[in-house]
């Protein structure tokens, strides 16, 4: 069964510096971090704080598309996780018709908040990605682990929702 979650912020990784993108389930307080490249977190972030661009961004044309198609965007789903790999799918209604389209997890989030669509994540992914093993030593697991259960909201600077 999917779960709500909603965008709480972008940070940065304390290790890599790369961007995450944290989506959080409001009823039991579980956070999902995903690990995204910096084009999807200046279209998640622009998309968060409104800020206007002068011609429209690759997920502002998508929405149009789908739009101008007779289309709507009803939810994005997280659907799996292999491999420390995360993937989603666009559940569009298209004329009346569904579609379901194939997608990276920030594309999708990034597409869902220009849609106002809800996301959601498959329970089997949120308790993978709780047990899943990225690959580095256990302390940094735990590390990250405290930190991502520390978040304080005003840690999320401009970027909180």
């Amino acid at each position: 069964m999917p779960v709500e979650m909603t965008v709480k912020g972008l940070m940065l990784d304390p290790n890599t510096h790369g961007p995450i993108v944290i989506l959080k389930d409001a009823a039991s307080e579980r956070a999902l971090p995903i690990w995204i490249n910096m084009a999807e977190a200046s279209a998640i972030a622009s998309q968060m704080e409104n800020i206007p661009t002068a011609r429209p961004m690759t997920h502002d044309l998508l929405r149009n598309v789908i739009t101008n198609l007779d289309g709507q965007v009803e939810r994005v789903v997280v659907s799996d996780i292999r491999e420390s790999v995360f993937y989603a799918r666009i559940h569009l209604l298209v004329r009346g018709e569904p579609v379901v389209i194939d997608a990276r997890p920030s594309d999708a989030i990034a597409l869902a908040l220009r849609t106002r669509a809800p996301i959601l994540v498959e329970e089997h992914v949120l308790e993978s990605a709780e047990g899943s093993d990225t690959g580095t030593e256990p302390s940094e697991d735990e590390r990250l682990q405290k930190w991502l259960e520390g978040l304080d909201p005003d840690a999320l600077g401009k970027y909180k929702m």
